[in-house]
């Protein structure tokens, strides 16, 4: 997965550091200290896969490695003056070269945009003996800006603690977007965060820092034993601190595969409550059709049942109707008087 690191440090005098020997020895290059009539040559060191310059327009001059660093310790008169910063950087193991070597140069050009200063970039393969997915860079920047006729003002706003906090803060930001932003331009899923576990909500418990001597007698001991557990305090406490960690994350990831199980258990019963509910509802309507339909078919009965009484009703009436009228046609022939006619034969005449 991808890991997040910034670490930030300054290259002072009064720790008996030269800049001019840090930039040799991360770029990989011979340079001469002019201040103390030193050369430092670092062309034989392995690992450095890359090494540039990001400065400031018009400050064309700066490209010289060797010139750039001189001026940075000539500007100084302290004896415990900051000649340089160090921007140590994770690069993603996820990109290929050329994508880490972009991701670091963005952020060079960032530094130099916001402080006018020079950033010298050396990109560093994994050490041999170290984690394989160890890929970083070394960003020096000086401790003044710069411009075309060479270096100018301190950056105070690096060096004063009620402001130095909050700058290193926001780079440390800075470098946390443009690490994802590289991530997924890349199609690659894991993201970095810059904030502490506590920050963002989080139970692990951060490794502590091993340092250059610590790291070198733990490579030390795994060389004459692999696997052995670790020979230094710091080594054994982080060792310690992984554990932790490990148990914490088995108990994290079985809390949310429960979370998951009964997730997916609720959304199985909400969609069988809801299909149940469909199916009453379709069982409902299907019945209140069947109401319908049954009233509709007894309503029909009824009319004709109706009908056939109305009719039935006519027909009496007018069988009724039809037997007085035969009674009173009977009764106004009853009523008729009869003449007798006798058959005419003449007068009669006696004899």
């Amino acid at each position: 997965m991808a890991i997040y690191h910034l670490s930030v440090k300054a290259i002072s005098r009064s720790a008996g550091r030269s800049v001019v020997a840090a930039a040799a020895y991360r770029a990989g290059q011979e340079l001469t200290d002019e201040r103390q009539g030193l050369t430092h040559d670092y062309t034989r060191k392995q690992g450095v896969e890359d090494a540039f310059i990001v400065a400031p327009d018009g400050a064309d001059w700066a490209q010289d490695r060797n010139a750039l660093w001189n001026a940075a310790e000539a500007a100084e008169k302290r004896k415990d003056a900051k000649t340089g910063r160090e921007y140590e950087l994770a690069l993603p193991a996820e990109l290929d070269a050329g994508a880490r070597k972009e991701l670091a140069r963005d952020f060079a050009a960032e530094l130099v945009a916001r402080y006018g200063v020079v950033a010298d970039v050396a990109i560093h393969a994994p050490g041999r003996e170290g984690d394989n997915r160890n890929h970083h860079a070394h960003i020096l920047t000086t401790t003044r800006t710069a411009g075309a006729e060479g270096l100018g003002a301190k950056t105070r706003v690096l060096d004063v603690a009620s402001t130095a906090s909050a700058e290193i803060e926001h780079m440390r930001g800075v470098w946390a977007r443009q690490v994802n932003m590289a991530l997924e331009r890349h199609l690659v899923e894991q993201r970095v965060d810059h904030r502490s576990f506590e920050r963002q909500g989080k139970e692990q418990e951060p490794t502590r820092h091993m340092g250059v001597s610590a790291t070198a007698l733990e490579r030390q001991a795994a060389r004459e034993i692999p696997g052995r557990d670790p020979v230094t305090d710091l080594g054994k406490q982080n060792a310690e601190i992984r554990e932790r960690n490990r148990v914490l994350e088995t108990a994290r990831k079985a809390m949310e595969k429960a979370q998951e199980l009964f997730s997916g258990l609720e959304k199985r019963a909400r969609l069988a409550v809801g299909l149940a509910r469909k199916l009453g509802e379709r069982m409902e309507q299907q019945r209140e059709a069947e109401r319908q339909r049954q009233e509709r078919v007894r309503q029909a009965e009824i009319r004709r049942e109706m009908q056939r009484q109305a009719e039935q009703r006519a027909a009496d009436e007018a069988r009724k109707a039809a037997e007085l009228a035969r009674q009173k046609q009977a009764a106004k022939e009853a009523e008729r008087p009869t003449v007798r006619r006798s058959r005419d034969r003449g007068p009669s005449i006696g004899f």
